[in-house]
């Protein structure tokens, strides 16, 4: 087993031979991008690889919810032990303290849910909210799958007779999957083993080894075997002791840790360009898309999440070229490091032995570090920008399934259409579909169909529409704002409603739609789910796969399976948070997996949450309402397990008692607003300093997009989302814009030929 030296006594970063590294260094010309003009994007925050603090909550804003750092330490035993501290890495890759991290793997392993925790268990975790919640969570099990792959490796080339003792910590220092592939990589089967491995089976490792331990007794013509190839002359017998030294210095802890903490102090950007193959062959409209990433370059502490996920579809479509550069700087000094400190001989080297410890260490930097840690960059920018991405999806979901409900109407629901009609749906207060029909609107036969539309809302005394926001719904919501304003449906005060159909048409044609509707037409099943998305979105709208609703940013490009974890999860707290109530929830929300805690806080939690949230454990079976008897604190976010404490208290008593004479509560839809101005119906009709109202369609890290009616969303840059525009409630939450809010905007530039529409935000409605 080869010995590897001991590192000298120094000090990474205080050593004399440290350059200062206040300024940053500009990319070397050595890898230049095509083309002679770069764009440089700057940014006020890091937002990649700097260090930003703890996410601390402070306690005072939340007295209920103190700190306790106590619930056995910060040392947590996990299944597979690696020589990193899972609690301290969790902290460092979250930014979330120690104790909290220690905190919420105990919980998890208790299998506590997030909603549980996020609102039982403050104290424990510093106020954290779900999100932060969930960021951990996945990046727990995202070390945890990094460790057992770590073991699997391990007793694999165990097995195999490949494990050495330095292989063994070298594995077992992998915080990475791409750590992990660097080292494992020469030992898998079929691999044809790498330079280093080559020479180490020419008998060469011992004279490797010699160099840096005892140079003065070390005679390299000895190793020359003029009848075997890789040893034939004294060139062949250097190559082969430079690549054993080069593989040594790449799977070096320390010499890692440096090079890394090296590039956190330098300017590494990373560039796109337009790849020469797609720039003859490709085609015009997609190279179009990525016209800003032609010539880009960007610090990596800088990028944008969504300039990430761009490039990656670019470099997916082989219509861009992307690299990471780092300075030569950054080269030059690690090198002058490794020779003078990390892997100085103890003994004075000859002058041609010193040369081939600095081809060495240059050959490592190349050929094997470079790579590493363009492999890390991109992989942790790609990470970071997919979380990121799949957490607004997430945020945006939220905010839909928790759009305020209309309770007790009976509704209309219109899926427009041209050609093939409007579809009808009438459905009462309880959800149960009371007729469907087609009515034709937009073909010459608008008059004789405002009868009969007359006549089912009389007939069902229904005298609220909600009209879906796709093809031909600008016309279809002009028709019966024109029908509304002339008192033509007297003396039903009717008034109308717009909601987006996102996932409709699909969620219409799925096994569930078919079981819970068999006897109906797909057509019209859309409209049905149209009408319910105003009555109960939440309970609508957990029937559609959330991916489908169309309110995510580059969601196809990111990991799948954490995009439906998150999106899932997301469901579960809002069903947890808000309950359901069994007399009209359908048969997919009280059976699904991802709703079963939240379908059990009924209309009476004492029941549901004594069982399951009090448990904050998903195994737990639900208790039937039937056996328990309503409590007021069953409507209030008092946890069961508080409702002594709650009742002992005077003042909580009285509160209870105001909250309970309220019972009218207001909706949550805007009826009979017009969405969209009625003389702008496509893009010629948009002109510069044009004000519009709109609904905010999808928000985004870069900026909000609006259905301002022109069958083209327009775009609000976040730079135009100042506080002062933003509502009380919003500033006082710290919220920006969401999906389904009504906004006053005015267009800032209108781009036909590429059909983008940039806005500015007046204020919100």
């Amino acid at each position: 087993m080869p010995v590897v030296p001991k590192k000298m006594e120094t000090n990474s970063f205080q050593g004399t031979n440290i350059k200062s590294s206040e300024s940053d260094e500009k990319p070397s010309t050595s890898a230049p991008i095509a083309g002679n003009q770069v764009k440089h994007e700057k940014s006020e925050e890091d937002l990649a690889f700097d260090e930003p603090p703890f996410k601390k909550i402070k306690s005072t804003t939340s007295p209920e919810g103190k700190p306790v750092k106590n619930l056995g330490g910060n040392k947590v035993k996990e299944e597979f032990e690696m020589n990193w501290d899972i609690v301290q890495v969790l902290s460092e890759r979250t930014n979330v303290e120690p104790w909290v991290c220690a905190n919420l793997i105990r919980l998890f392993q208790e299998e506590n849910t997030i909603p549980f925790i996020a609102r039982y268990r403050k104290e424990l975790i510093n106020n954290l909210d779900a999100d932060a919640l969930r960021e951990v969570q996945q990046t727990l099990e995202e070390l945890r799958s990094v460790a057992k792959k770590t073991h699997t490796m391990i007793q694999k080339l165990k097995k195999e007779g490949k494990l050495s003792g330095c292989l063994f910590t070298a594995l077992l220092n992998c915080r990475t999957f791409e750590e992990l592939d660097h080292v494992s990589a020469p030992y898998k089967t079929g691999s044809k083993g790498t330079k280093a491995q080559r020479a180490k089976q020419l008998g060469l490792e011992p004279a490797a080894l010699s160099l840096l331990q005892n140079p003065m007794e070390f005679n390299l013509f000895s190793y020359i075997r003029p009848n075997v190839k890789g040893l034939a002359n004294i060139q062949e017998v250097e190559a082969g002791v430079q690549h054993i030294l080069a593989d040594i210095f790449a799977k070096d802890k320390d010499t890692l840790d440096f090079i890394r903490k090296l590039c956190q102090q330098r300017y590494i950007c990373i560039q796109s360009a337009l790849a020469k193959v797609s720039s003859k062959n490709g085609n015009e409209k997609d190279i179009d898309k990525f016209q800003l990433y032609h010539e880009f370059s960007c610090n990596i502490k800088n990028i944008q999440h969504h300039q990430i996920l761009a490039i990656n579809r670019g470099e997916n479509l082989k219509i861009l070229t992307v690299k990471v550069n780092i300075p030569d700087g950054v080269k030059n000094e690690f090198c002058w490091w490794c020779v003078n400190e990390r892997w100085r001989p103890k003994q004075f080297l000859k002058p041609e032995l010193m040369r081939i410890l600095r081809n060495s260490v240059e050959d490592a930097y190349k050929r094997l570090i470079y790579p590493l840690l363009c492999r890390e960059f991109r992989s942790k920018l790609t990470s970071d920008a997919e979380k990121e991405s799949v957490m607004m999806f997430g945020r945006n979901l939220r905010q839909l399934l928790l759009t305020s409900p209309v309770r007790g109407r009976t509704l209309m629901g219109v899926d427009p259409g041209y050609k093939h009609g409007c579809k009808l749906a009438i459905i009462s207060p309880t959800s149960q579909i009371l007729h469907t029909d087609i009515v034709y609107l937009h073909s010459g036969q608008g008059f004789r169909e405002a009868e009969k539309i007359k006549r089912l809302l009389q007939q069902f005394n229904c005298s609220t529409v909600v009209i879906g926001n796709g093809t031909a719904c600008r016309e279809t919501e002009a028709y019966f704002a024109d029908l509304i304003m002339k008192k033509y449906f007297a003396p039903l005060d009717v008034v109308y409603c717009i909601v987006s159909e996102a996932g409709a048409s699909i969620y219409s044609v799925s096994p569930e739609a078919s079981k819970e509707m068999p006897d109906l037409d797909p057509n019209l099943r859309s409209a049905v789910s149209i009408a319910r998305r105003v009555q109960d979105p939440l309970a609508e709208l957990v029937k559609i796969e959330p991916k489908h609703i169309g309110v995510g940013m580059y969601q196809h490009d990111v990991s799948q399976t954490l995009l439906k974890a998150t999106l899932d999860s997301v469901v579960e707290e809002c069903v947890s948070f808000v309950g359901v109530d069994i007399n009209i929830c359908s048969e997919i929300l009280l059976s699904s997996k991802k709703t079963q805690i939240g379908s059990q806080a009924l209309l009476t939690k004492a029941g549901a949450q004594a069982t399951s949230e009090k448990q904050g454990k998903k195994k737990s079976k639900p208790t039937p309402s039937s056996s328990q008897q309503p409590n007021p604190l069953d409507q209030t976010c008092i946890h069961p397990e508080s409702y002594n404490i709650a009742m002992r208290s005077h003042f909580i008593s009285e509160q209870l008692r105001q909250f309970l004479r309220r019972t009218d509560i207001e909706d949550g839809i805007d009826f009979d607003k017009p969405d969209f101005k009625r003389s702008i119906v496509c893009f010629e009709d948009l002109s510069v300093g044009t004000v519009l109202t709109g609904k905010v369609e999808n928000a985004t890290p870069f900026g909000v997009f609006v259905d301002i009616g022109v069958g083209k969303a327009g775009l609000i840059p976040v730079r135009n989302i100042t506080e002062a525009k933003l509502s009380k409630v919003k500033k006082r939450r710290s919220l920006g814009l969401g999906p389904g809010e009504r906004v006053e905007v005015k267009v800032l530039n209108v781009d036909i030929p590429r059909l983008r529409i940039t806005l500015d935000l007046i204020r919100v409605l």
